[in-house]
């Protein structure tokens, strides 16, 4: 594991800057930049800008200087720099322009809502969730075919629309936020949407907060699922089989967002969580979700139980 900080040349607020980034480990870069007073704000998607008055007491906590181009390289190679498209301001023209593709006289209210998703305590909860959320919602409908028919039309809408409302309200109180979201959306899609499709939106919010059990309903009774409900709760979970270095990263933000949390009960509470996800007999509801997401993440699941036992 190294800390590699390249020269600092990039100017900006009358001074200059470098990047520092970590080639293995996001926990790492968090750790050094902790111990060398970084702050928080300096952290921008994979690296930390560092004035120059600094340069030299990174250098000397054992930060390794190299070239611009080194350092960019061997971020490349670690697979944790994110890339352009994947950069906020970017994921949030994305997304300006997906609520106006499922609800196109209300461009308003999806700004509200952009709004929420930027709430400054989400760290995981937030903008890239919600892309993620609806890119894999258009990942699993076009693996099944759900275009060609108009119930599954209807299916991809409903999946779609209660992806944008499914944490609108986020506190970090598990239930009750789910409870307060679904509310939400029943309030502003009424007399926007047809009724059928508000009740079934409210109904997939309301599901996120009990994968598990919502995913032995489906098992027991195939015949009853509401695909739009499946789709959700499926692409809720997709970040779950990200490759490693963006599992790390979700790992990461979720920790930021229970930073109140002392490190010994928040090992003990996402033990639990995770032991009970593994206990399931299956994570993911649809066939593609099954097929594509459900042993990989298996494996990082049980990859973050070791790394939580080891810390314990």
């Amino acid at each position: 594991m190294t800390i590699l900080i390249d020269p600092p040349v990039w100017p900006a607020h009358g001074t200059h800057f470098s990047h520092v980034v970590s080639d293995t480990s996001l926990e790492e870069l968090h750790a050094f930049a902790q111990r060398a007073g970084l702050p928080p704000q300096a952290f921008d998607h994979d690296h930390y800008d560092a004035p120059l008055r600094v340069y030299d007491s990174l250098v000397e906590l054992g930060a390794v200087p190299v070239s611009a181009s080194e350092l960019t390289r061997r971020l490349r190679g670690s697979g944790l720099r994110v890339p352009a498209r994947d950069r906020i301001e970017r994921i949030e023209a994305r997304l300006h322009t997906a609520f106006e593709a499922v609800l196109p006289e209300q461009l308003s209210l999806g700004r509200e809502l952009l709004e929420r998703w930027q709430e400054p305590h989400r760290h995981y909860h937030d903008l890239r969730h919600l892309n993620q959320v609806l890119t894999s919602i258009d990942t699993i409908s076009a693996a099944a075919g759900l275009g060609d028919s108009r119930d599954g039309r209807t299916a991809m809408r409903v999946a779609r629309l209660a992806a944008w409302w499914h944490d609108a309200i986020y506190e970090g109180i598990p239930g009750e936020d789910e409870h307060a979201s679904a509310e939400l959306a029943a309030r502003q899609l009424t007399g926007i949407v047809e009724d059928d499709v508000v009740q079934r939106v409210h109904r997939a919010i309301l599901a996120t907060a009990d994968h598990a059990t919502v995913a032995a309903d489906v098992a027991q009774s195939p015949s009853e699922v509401d695909v739009g409900v499946s789709m959700l709760l499926d692409a809720d979970l997709s970040v779950l089989a990200r490759p490693e270095a963006g599992y790390q990263r979700y790992t990461l933000d979720v920790r930021h967002e229970y930073a109140h949390v002392p490190e010994h009960d928040f090992i003990a509470g996402r033990t639990r969580i995770l032991e009970g996800m593994l206990a399931t007999p299956q994570l993911y509801i649809t066939d593609f979700g099954v097929q594509n997401w459900e042993a990989k993440a298996r494996k990082n699941i049980a990859s973050e139980l070791t790394r939580l036992k080891m810390h314990r």
